[in-house]
């Protein structure tokens, strides 16, 4: 069992050192996996060897890059975490799944749900009952409406409000 926990982010990146930041007060030992960083302990195909030693996330912009590499953690054993800022609202009755990044100032109303490896980035709001599926990103300051359904793998702009989805291919913006 491990006395201090540690934190294994994959992407050293801007996005990365921002996770790095948020985690700071819950791990005080965190680490980065990364092909092209010098702050990074190893290459992100060394994952496998850190599995018993750190909890994990990923933090990488590319949807299709951010599941692959998640669904690799998993299939490696580690412990996906979500990383939550203590400077954001997250309704008590919000379901967050693993790999989730909440961001300061954000704010996740109740009912809401957010499903695996979605980053809820500064000033956002996801409001009540609202879903926003695997592997999305709301940017600062975009809001996702009341009973709104976001697709997977979609990024909502910066200010971009979503006030609702019927299928993937029906959305609606107001700018």
């Amino acid at each position: 069992m491990r006395v201090k926990p540690k934190l294994l982010i994959l992407g050293a990146g801007e996005y990365g050192q921002l996770v790095k930041e948020i985690a700071r007060n819950k791990y005080p030992i965190i680490d980065f996996l990364d092909d092209n960083s010098e702050a990074a302990i190893g290459k992100i195909d060394d994952m496998a060897k850190y599995r018993l030693d750190y909890d994990a996330i990923v933090a990488i912009g590319n949807p299709e890059k951010r599941k692959e590499l998640y669904e690799k953690l998993v299939g490696f054993g580690f412990k996906i975490v979500t990383i939550i800022s203590p400077r954001s609202y997250v309704s008590n009755c919000a379901l967050i799944e693993p790999g989730c990044v909440i961001e300061p100032m954000a704010v996740v109303n109740i009912g809401a749900k957010i499903k695996r490896g979605t980053f809820i980035n500064a000033g956002a709001v996801v409001n009540h009952n609202s879903t926003v599926n695997e592997f999305c990103q709301i940017d600062c300051n975009a809001v996702v409406g009341a009973d709104a359904v976001v697709p997977e793998k979609m990024h909502l702009n910066y200010g971009q409000v979503i006030t609702r989805v019927t299928k993937p291919d029906n959305w609606e913006f107001s700018e």
